[in-house]
């Protein structure tokens, strides 16, 4: 992500960090994670999953109070207990950051528990470790979200994260990449879904070779 380019995110990095200060259990997923993976989409909001308890919550809302803020505790237990996305708003901003609870999706779970660390290196910021889903997670929640909505961009983004892995621009990274993890759920998510994966996969390795 380049300066010029780069998007205001500072209410997200801002919760970010006080989610690790409180030593609340998240990930990062979507476009954002997949830009820390070889993406090069700018992206303006950054997609966050949360696992709170009530003394995390009780953190958040002090952290953020009113009137500046929006960080409602009983939206956030309301949220989680049906859930259901809540937000942190910043009024004098006006930025709005989304919080997606764990309890939203199945699928969250087990990328949940394989989510690693990651260095985010913004413009204009020291460097700073987050959570993150790892690289093969990130590309099935973007096959879902094609599959939803048959966007362009998760494409793109997908193509981007492969290029950059089979490039072994890094190392570590891609070789603890794991293909088959993603090729063996994307089959059963049909015939549309693993034509995109295969097909991907060819044009990202065609185009590494190239390079």
């Amino acid at each position: 992500m380049t300066a010029e380019s780069a998007p205001d995110l500072s209410l997200f990095f801002d919760i970010l960090r006080t989610l690790e200060r409180v030593q609340a259990p998240y990930m990062i997923i979507g476009a954002f994670a997949a830009t820390l993976y070889g993406s090069t989409r700018v992206t303006y909001d950054i997609d966050i999953v949360v696992d709170l308890n009530e003394t995390h919550i009780q953190a958040l809302a002090a952290t953020y109070p009113s009137p500046r803020y929006y960080a409602d505790p009983d939206q956030m237990r309301d949220s989680i207990a049906k859930g259901i996305m809540f937000n942190i708003i910043d009024s004098s901003r006006g930025e709005k950051a989304d919080l997606v609870p764990l309890t939203m999706a199945e699928r969250y779970r087990q990328a949940f528990q394989r989510r690693e660390r990651q260095i985010v290196d913004a413009p204009g910021l020291e460097p700073f470790e987050v959570w993150c889903a790892r690289p093969e997670d990130v590309i099935l929640g973007k096959l879902i979200a094609w599959q939803e909505g048959r966007s362009h961009k998760h494409e793109i983004d997908i193509y981007e994260m492969l290029v950059f892995h089979y490039l072994g621009l890094d190392p570590e990274l891609s070789a603890a990449f794991d293909e088959t993890y993603i090729t063996t759920q994307a089959q059963t998510m049909g015939v549309d879904v693993f034509e995109l994966w295969t097909a991907t996969q060819i044009a990202a390795r065609q185009e590494a070779d190239r390079g």
